[in-house]
C-alpha cells in the first residue's frame, strides 16, 4: 500500500493572522474615530485649539501605525507554502513594505499636514467668542487695547514673544476673557524648501528696551527638514506698567 503524502496545513496561522489584522484595524480606527468624537464634543473654541495642537498629529500617527501593522498581518494570512526561504522572503518583504508606508505617512503628517492644521487653528483662534453673560459675540481687542487687561508678567511674555495673549471683551457688560497661546512654537513655511518646518530655536535680547527707546530681540530660525537657518531682528518695547513706573520714578 502506497503511503500518501500530507501537505502542511497553515489554516490555523492564516486564521490567526487575519484575526490579528482585523483587531489592529478596529483598534486603529477606534483611535482615530475616538479623537474626532472628542474634538466634535469639545464646545469651547480655545479648548478645541489646544486639543488639536497637542494631540491631532500624534494620535493620527498612532492610528496609522496600528493600521499598517494590521495590513502586514493580513498580507501574511494566505500562506500555502512555508519553509526557511519563504519565511525570510515574507518577513523581509512585509517589514520593508510596512516601513515604506510608515515613512510616507510620517512625512505627510510632519511636512504637509501642518499646513492644514495651521489653517484650522487660525480659524478657531479668531472665531468670535460668545459672552456667557449676554450670549452675544465678544470683541477681540487690539494689541494696544489689551494691555490694560494684562498684568506685567503677561506683557513681558508678549514682549519676548514666548507667549501671546488674546483678550476678548463683552462691550455690553465689560466681561473679559483672556486666552493664552504659544508665541513662537508653531513652525512656519520655510523660504528654502517651502515645508511648514521653519521654527524659532533660540532668542536673545541684543538691546534692552527703555522707557523712551525700543529694544531689539534676535530670533534664530531653523528648518527641521532642509536645515535652512535664518535670523530676524524684532523690536521690543517696555510694558505699560514698566513705563508708568519709570515715569513715576522720574
Amino acid at each position: 500500500m502506497q503511503e500518501q503524502l500530507t501537505l502542511p496545513n497553515y489554516d490555523s496561522w492564516n486564521s490567526l493572522a487575519a484575526n490579528v489584522a482585523y483587531i489592529c484595524w478596529a483598534a486603529g480606527l477606534l483611535v482615530i474615530l475616538g479623537y474626532f468624537v472628542k474634538l466634535v464634543t469639545t464646545g469651547d473654541n480655545k479648548d478645541k485649539y489646544d486639543f488639536i495642537n497637542k494631540h491631532e498629529i500624534n494620535l493620527l500617527w498612532i492610528g496609522a501605525i496600528i493600521l499598517i501593522v494590521g495590513a502586514c498581518f493580513y498580507a501574511n494570512s494566505n500562506v500555502t507554502e512555508l519553509d526557511a526561504f519563504w519565511i525570510f522572503v515574507r518577513v523581509f518583504t512585509t517589514v520593508s513594505m510596512g516601513l515604506i508606508v510608515a515613512l510616507i505617512v510620517q512625512n505627510l503628517l510632519k511636512f504637509y499636514y501642518p499646513f492644514f492644521i495651521e489653517k484650522r487653528l487660525k480659524v478657531l483662534r479668531y472665531k468670535p467668542r460668545v459672552s456667557p453673560k449676554t450670549g452675544k459675540p465678544m470683541k477681540l481687542l487690539s494689541e494696544e487695547e489689551e494691555d490694560a487687561y494684562l498684568d506685567e508678567g503677561m506683557q513681558a511674555e508678549e514682549n519676548l514673544f514666548s507667549m501671546d495673549y488674546d483678550v476678548w471683551k463683552d462691550e455690553e457688560t465689560g466681561y473679559i476673557k483672556i486666552e493664552k497661546y504659544a508665541g513662537h512654537l508653531h513652525a512656519v513655511q520655510c523660504p528654502e524648501c517651502n515645508y511648514q518646518t521653519f521654527k524659532v530655536v533660540r532668542e536673545e535680547i541684543i538691546k534692552q528696551p527703555t522707557a523712551t527707546e525700543e529694544g531689539e530681540l534676535l530670533k534664530h530660525y531653523l528648518c527641521g527638514y532642509c536645515g535652512h537657518k535664518a535670523r530676524k531682528t524684532v523690536n521690543l518695547r517696555q510694558s505699560n506698567k514698566a513705563e508708568e513706573s519709570a515715569a513715576a520714578t522720574a
